[in-house]
């Protein structure tokens, strides 16, 4: 249980997209106290589109929504299991830059705009909190943050079948089951959430542009990703705090 519910946001549109790496590859890329949590013996690198709807400080009723994209792996920490990101992008300004002074959390400034048709009516703001998950979504990102490696996303994805909940110790609870995440700048900061466990489909999924691992000094992982589509979900979130 979160000590203090600090913010309160739904979570739509989510894509989890996995590939597999030598340990090592992650691991000369932790900061001290992090260590790289596996599955199987590999380690994991996930490229993870969302739409961040309706964020809002607890009890207030209308919050702000925008895109974002991470690039992330898993770790073991002082605290506990949980999520490391390399970057974040998203299209909020001021929320970028508060995350970057004050937590050290690798945020950049982007254009993302996400796609619901086929005319390609751009919908920056999810906040209409319809149910789109029949159709095919575009999301498109490219960093626009000054002084930035150049890192740009383009793909079209859809949820396929029914969903359900990640088995317990399968890869896909390993990849989604998670309520914690660090950050490193001077010092460790890790981060909690609370929801409901996902709820999870299988998705299509056809990239045309993915340079986040360049820009993240990452050689590019090969074979085919394991890829899930997440349904909608709240999520409430605590401050975080130095270890």
């Amino acid at each position: 249980m979160l000590g203090h519910r600090w913010l309160e946001m739904t979570w739509r549109d989510g894509l989890f997209v996995h590939w597999p790496v030598d340990p090592d590859v992650v691991a000369d890329r932790l900061p001290d106290r992090l260590s790289v949590a596996t599955y199987g013996g590999d380690a994991y690198l996930g490229v993870v589109p969302f739409v961040m709807s309706d964020i809002r400080p607890r009890g207030v009723p209308v919050g702000l929504s925008f895109p974002e994209l991470n690039l992330r792996t898993y770790v073991d920490g002082p605290a506990g299991p949980g999520v490391y990101f390399f970057s974040l992008d998203a299209t909020d300004p001021i929320g970028v830059g508060v995350a970057r002074r004050l937590f050290a959390l690798p945020y950049y400034r982007a254009r993302i705009d996400v796609y619901r048709n086929q005319e390609g009516d751009a919908c920056r703001n999810d906040d209409d909190g319809g149910d789109a998950h029949a159709e095919p979504l575009r999301f498109v990102a490219e960093r626009t943050h000054r002084g930035a490696p150049a890192a740009a996303f383009d793909a079209t994805y859809a949820p396929v079948g029914e969903a359900a909940p990640a088995e317990p110790g399968s890869v896909e609870a390993f990849f989604v089951e998670n309520y914690r995440f660090y950050a490193y700048g001077r010092r460790l900061y890790r981060g909690e959430i609370e929801h409901e466990p996902w709820s999870l489909r299988d998705a299509r999924l056809t990239v045309r542009t993915n340079t986040l691992f360049e820009a993240n000094g990452f050689d590019r992982p090969g074979g085919d990703p394991i890829v899930h589509y997440a349904d909608p979900i709240d999520v409430s979130a605590d401050r975080i705090r130095r270890i």
